[in-house]
């Protein structure tokens, strides 16, 4: 069966948000683990896709993994500028890696970005440790940006999130 990229639906938002929760929390990707605030964040589907463009890619029935699309301006941007797309929250499942469904997801929100009016980058942040995401985004044509790179709990030094942007 061949591999799509939709909207997710209403019905998904819980497989969604736990896909996304527990890659982030197997691949040990927060700092705080299931006390980690963010794992709340991950899971609410439904507040990403009120705000954003949230896809799934499927194969059959089988929901693999997601990603949140924020168009210039979007409220759900993290480091977005104005005329820059935001790519959040890429997650596949663990049994279901290794079979494109990411690449996918990333190419969906590159080709969104290009759909956009105005949009000339799309922009992202990483862990340091998500050595397979940089691989993949480094293949795609995106670049580092380390003068980009920020800390979302400055009372944390170490938190430093790296920053790719591939110019459309």
């Amino acid at each position: 069966m061949d591999l799509l990229i939709r909207r997710v639906q209403r019905t998904e938002y819980d497989a969604l948000g736990e896909i996304t929760a527990q890659a982030y929390l197997k691949d040990g990707l927060l700092d705080f683990g299931e006390s980690d605030w963010y794992l709340g964040e991950l899971r609410d589907v439904a507040k990403r896709a009120a705000a954003a463009d949230v896809l799934v890619a499927t194969r059959g029935e089988h929901l693999l993994g997601g990603v949140t699309f924020v168009p210039a301006g979007g409220p759900m941007a993290d480091i977005a500028r104005p005329s820059e797309a935001e790519i959040r929250m890429l997650a596949v499942a663990h049994e279901a890696r290794g079979r494109g469904a990411g690449e996918a997801l990333v190419r969906a929100c590159v080709d969104r970005a290009r759909a956009t009016d105005g949009c000339v980058r799309v922009v992202l942040s990483t862990q340091r440790t998500m050595h397979s995401a940089h691989r993949l985004y480094e293949r795609l044509g995106f670049v580092r940006v380390p003068e980009r790179d920020w800390n979302p709990i400055p009372e944390f030094p170490d938190i430093t999130l790296l920053t790719y942007e591939l110019t459309l």
